[in-house]
């Protein structure tokens, strides 16, 4: 029998297929300045990806706390799970950015702070996955990791929201230049941009859900099969004799 799907899903997916469709026909104001002209559109796309990205760690670092209180495993699938996808939406982000910054800036990658600090603090979170993998024992790797998830999101909010904007930046926003705020007086872009961060962000937390829920069928399954060979193992073993 099929599980009834919940509201918010066809929310995410309405609100997907209104930032798509909005994002690309709508008109946006012509931005000379910064050389944004239509590339404008990015905003729809790039920038909800590290909005998304942002709320999935948060998620992440509070279950992983969670996790270290209880030792309740399905918080660490959760802080895991979450994790996971936030690091896709973290690629996204980057090869978004670089497209937009090919067409703005002359060039995918020009060393800017804000690009540089995503790109350390992708790194950060890749040692995360690294550890859990390097550790043999399952209980002894969900505890570490979650210790360094606490660790990796405490290092990922100044690198990505404050460092870049004590230093120049050819970023919106930062380092002296406008941000979009000062461009969009008609406030038509806000109309796409903010539902496009929700819809992201609940299509990220969509698929941590269905992550979650493959780690606990593997868990079960594995556990079936740990206790059919204890069962095996412990039936008297009968030899055949002539």
């Amino acid at each position: 029998m099929l599980k009834k799907i919940s509201w918010w899903k066809y929310l995410t997916m309405l609100l997907l297929l209104y930032t798509l469709l909005a994002g690309l026909l709508v008109d946006v104001p012509n931005m000379k300045t910064g050389n944004l002209y239509q590339t404008a559109r990015a905003l729809y796309f790039h920038v909800p990806m590290w909005f998304g990205m942002s709320i999935l760690l948060l998620i992440s670092v509070v279950n992983a706390i969670r996790h270290l209180r209880t030792f309740n495993k399905v918080y660490d699938y959760y802080a895991e799970a979450s994790a996971q996808v936030a690091m896709w939406f973290g690629v996204l982000g980057l090869v978004t950015g670089a497209i937009w910054a090919k067409f703005t800036w002359g060039a995918a990658w020009h060393g800017d702070p804000k690009q540089n600090a995503a790109a350390i603090a992708m790194l950060v979170y890749l040692a995360y996955f690294v550890l859990r993998s390097a550790l043999e024992d399952p209980e002894k790797a969900s505890r570490i990791s979650a210790i360094y998830n606490v660790f990796a999101f405490a290092v990922y909010i100044p690198l990505i929201y404050i460092l870049p904007r004590l230093t120049d930046s050819i970023h919106p926003g930062n380092g002296g230049n406008p941000g979009f705020n000062s461009y969009d007086l008609d406030g038509n872009m806000r109309k796409i941009f903010y539902p496009a961060v929700i819809g992201w962000t609940l299509l990220g937390w969509w698929f941590s859900t269905l992550l979650v829920r493959l780690k606990k069928i593997k868990a079960k399954q594995e556990n079936i099969q740990y206790t059919k060979t204890i069962e095996v193992a412990s039936k008297p073993q009968i030899q055949d004799t002539l």
